[in-house]
């Protein structure tokens, strides 16, 4: 058997069925690897190793009295976006600082009753906001491919911790691609689902239109794993769609003969650094001899998604951060002269720089005079690239291209230029704008010895196929195996 940490979500099931390691073995080891790593990554803000060594315990006395499903005993870490009862749940805010979560999301409710032990809760940027995990109030989460370099965000914690070999798995959420970017800086694999498919009910709000659920993991077929357990209708959730249950594991052993992938010129103009396109190209050319036949695809209106998505997500954050008021719950000012003046102190003292533009801009789009400019000139913006990758989409069944237009960037690279910030998520907001699913898979190792990501994207609920796809790829290549120095320790 692999040493403990090293194995895939797959694998530690496999391992846990067969009773070669107990679930408390195991998340000890674990608990034992971020007591001695997380100093240095930050990946983690809570951990309760008691709480994570009873909830082991339960796990393990279920395996033996054979009510295992397949999720049971094993260690899973999730984004502080998530609520879970009894956890500390930031939002990486102070404004949540000493918030202690009253009740379970949807996402953390299935993974409980799948017999999972939650491990932790992760880092991230400032209430999501964010594409490098620097907005953090509790510090920046660090790459641990290169502790002098972001882990991508707004779910950086997730995949810093599934690349440094701290959790075989993680939660995240994607609002403009912040499980893709992160799982491709951090070269890992990461999945955001068609909107709708796993629930937001517990799920601290940022962009209501775009938020998503979705896995990080090692492999597509953890992703799958992870998938079948996450997916599901939910009534507590307006935009839950119902539909039948799927085996999201069905197409992993599926080849790509009959496979038609399309390039989006737009993906593959300027703006790509040298060594993704390099990585990228190169896993393209391993599809094609794996079967699949490429065609060029067009994606007239890719260069408005980012400035629409600055339009829309801003205008969101800035009714869903309202209730942050200092009255209910979070963070209140310590002096303050009256009402008006305690709403504004709080609010100044509670969120950090990055939030506090975005809730500003918001706004300023929302408000009287400039909500038809700004606000609903972007939502038609929204449907014209939703209309585009319909039209793609007739002519290919998956479009690929890059995650991230460069490696992982120097810490503080980008702190003074919000602009270069957003356009790290370049390649990934379209598809969120659209509410298709997308993934991230790592694809070669480009400058400074640092992973480059490929990206998936499919029609409407059309991941088993995604999947299935990047687990042949997988099967072809060892990309994903590859693992920094830190997770080998």
């Amino acid at each position: 058997m692999s040493a403990l940490h090293s194995m895939s979500l797959v694998e530690t099931a496999r391992a846990l069925a067969a009773r070669e390691v107990s679930s408390v073995e195991l998340v000890g080891a674990l608990l034992g690897r971020i007591s001695a790593l997380n100093p240095s990554l930050n990946a983690f803000i809570t951990v309760d190793p008691e709480t994570s060594l009873r909830q082991a315990a339960a796990a393990d006395q279920r395996i033996a009295r054979g009510e295992a499903g397949p999720l049971t005993g094993v260690p899973v870490a999730h984004k502080d976006i998530f609520m879970a009862r009894g956890w500390r749940t930031t939002c990486a805010s102070r404004m949540l600082a000493g918030f202690v979560a009253p009740y379970d999301a949807q996402v953390i409710e299935r993974f409980d009753a799948a017999g999972a032990v939650n491990m932790g809760k992760l880092n991230m940027d400032e209430f999501a906001m964010g594409s490098s995990s620097e907005s953090s109030f509790f510090g920046p989460v660090r790459n641990p491919w290169d502790l002098e370099r972001v882990p991508g965000g707004s779910s950086g914690g997730s995949a810093a911790a599934v690349a440094a070999a701290l959790v075989p798995a993680a939660t995240a959420t994607d609002t403009g691609g912040s499980i893709r970017q992160p799982a491709s800086l951090c070269g890992v694999s990461g999945l955001k689902p068609t909107y709708g498919l796993v629930s937001r009910y517990g799920m601290i709000a940022y962009a209501s239109s775009l938020d998503q659920a979705g896995p990080i993991a090692r492999t597509a077929e953890d992703l799958a794993v992870l998938t079948n357990l996450m997916a599901g209708h939910d009534p507590r959730d307006a935009t839950s769609v119902a539909r039948p249950a799927e085996d999201y594991r069905r197409d992993l052993e599926q080849g790509l003969a009959g496979l038609t992938i399309g390039l989006p010129r737009a993906y593959f103009a300027e703006g790509m650094s040298a060594d993704v396109r390099a990585g990228v190209e190169a896993a393209i050319d391993t599809l094609r001899r794996l079967g699949a036949r490429t065609v060029e695809v067009d994606l007239p209106r890719m260069e408005l998604a980012l400035p629409a998505y600055y339009v829309i997500a801003p205008a969101e954050a800035s009714s869903n951060l309202s209730r942050y008021d200092g009255v209910r719950y979070g963070h209140r000012a310590a002096d303050y002269t009256d009402l008006a003046d305690m709403y504004s102190r709080t609010r100044a003292e509670g969120f950090g720089p990055e939030v506090r533009r975005r809730i500003l801009i918001g706004a300023f789009v929302l408000s009287h005079g400039y909500y038809d400019a700004y606000y609903l000139q972007a939502q038609r913006v929204r449907r014209l690239v939703a209309q585009d990758f319909k039209d793609a989409f007739a002519h290919c069944d998956l479009i690929v291209g890059p995650t991230s237009p460069t490696v992982a960037f120097p810490l503080g690279a980008h702190a003074a230029d919000p602009l270069q910030m957003y356009l790290s998520d370049i390649y990934t907001i379209a598809p969120n704008l659209a509410g298709l699913p997308a993934m991230s898979i790592p694809c070669g190792i480009g400058a400074h010895d640092l992973p480059i990501g490929l990206q998936l994207v499919g029609n409407y609920f059309a991941e088993a196929r995604m999947l299935g796809v990047a687990a042949a790829f997988q099967r072809e290549t060892d990309w994903h195996r590859r693992m920094p120095a830190a997770a080998t320790a």
